[in-house]
């Protein structure tokens, strides 16, 4: 009878455990869901295209930065260079931006992965119509496009805001300030400074590159490409588009451009 008492408690104590053991094993599960379902796929990129719209950027102008944007995604270098990443995929998103109260999603985040999905993301591009700001104010832009990066349903190995305009920023929070938190975020901040020479349009500032290297871009591998004209912005976009993509200047080279 003695040795029954203590095999029932053996069995007791048995049952006990492996009733814990599927409790805490039930508790785990939906944790370990949520983990799962919390991983978000990788990207080799996210690129926000940040384009000035303001006063000194007439209709036109801005019509012809947009111009630049689809003719260069749709140069088979930008989905070789997309489809050589280490993911082969990046995801984009086109901002348009004025005073520190206009800042435009012209495009939401889409991922780009052949050219097929860049054809597609160059065709929205020009089929939207073109909006007009006020003031100049790259600072506001700049904390817009920090903020994007958490709507973002990718993980980016790089987050690169590309900033666009003809002007210095001259209204809003100092733009050395947006420059330095957005960097201390681990976003590189890379510049396209529109140097207009054509004497019937409003000259930019004759030290705009300059304004651009000091003021504007910041991070790891930061740069700035000039485009001396428009006429020449096509051309100075493809090649920083490019490079941003690549993440190697090297890669400029082999890819022909």
């Amino acid at each position: 009878m003695e040795n029954v008492r203590n095999r029932n408690a053996l069995m007791g104590v048995s049952s006990r455990r492996g009733l814990l053991t599927l409790a805490a094993g039930a508790a785990a599960w939906p944790a370990s869901r949520a983990l799962a379902q919390s991983v978000k796929p990788s990207v080799d990129l996210a690129l926000i295209m940040a384009t000035d719209v303001s006063l000194s950027i007439d209709e036109g102008e801005t019509s012809l930065q947009r111009i630049g944007y689809v003719s260069a995604f749709r140069v088979k270098r930008v989905s070789a260079a997309i489809h050589n990443g280490p993911v082969g995929r990046i995801a984009v998103t086109y901002v348009e931006w004025s005073s520190p109260y206009h800042q435009s999603v012209r495009i939401p985040w889409r991922v780009l992965e052949d050219e097929k999905s860049c054809n597609a993301f160059a065709d929205t591009l020009q089929k939207m119509p073109v909006e007009q700001g006020t003031t100049t104010s790259i600072s506001a832009a700049i904390d817009f496009c920090v903020k994007m990066f958490s709507t973002l349903e990718y993980e980016p190995t790089r987050k690169v805001i590309d900033v666009s305009g003809d002007g210095y920023s001259d209204v809003g929070r100092p733009i050395t300030t947006a420059r330095d938190e957005a960097v201390k975020a681990g976003v590189t901040i890379n510049g396209l400074p529109v140097m207009n020479e054509d004497p019937k349009k409003n000259a930019a500032p004759p030290d705009l590159d300059i304004y651009y290297r000091d003021n504007v871009i910041g991070g790891p591998g930061s740069f700035y490409v000039v485009a001396r004209n428009l006429k020449g912005f096509s051309e100075s976009l493809l090649k920083k588009l490019i490079l941003e993509i690549a993440g190697d200047p090297a890669e400029i080279a082999r890819l022909g451009g």
